[in-house]
């Protein structure tokens, strides 16, 4: 994973795809672009919390809206964070491909573990 961007609030993250990310339909795992969404909406968070604050993903929800290759192909997430509570935050992510096309967006509540590192 490559880290493109990083503000608070928000994150990009890149990946290059690779034949070891194939499912049997020879495309993109789903669990890799969960993956990436999973890392793009916590770091959002993690990104508005102070130093010494940890957290996890409680809730993720994905939808896949279309197969991505395995030949070298770069995915770009994006995480957003919608709402920062004191114990709870959410957060929504996008994962295009190197042409600009979604291929899979989510939602995610993260707790937020006071003093947990």
């Amino acid at each position: 994973m490559k880290y493109d961007e990083v503000q608070k609030g928000r994150i990009v993250i890149s990946i290059e795809t690779q034949p070891e990310f194939s499912n049997p339909m020879g495309t993109v795992h789903g669990g890799i672009i969960s993956t990436l969404l999973d890392s793009v909406m916590g770091c959002a968070v993690h990104t508005c919390l102070p130093a010494g604050t940890a957290y996890a993903t409680l809730e993720l929800k994905v939808n896949f809206i279309r197969a991505a290759a395995v030949k070298g192909l770069e995915l770009v997430g994006e995480g957003t964070v919608i709402h920062l509570g004191r114990r709870t935050a959410t957060a929504e992510g996008k994962v295009h491909d190197s042409g600009g096309k979604l291929v899979a967006h989510a939602t995610t509540t993260c707790i937020i573990l006071d003093g947990a590192s």
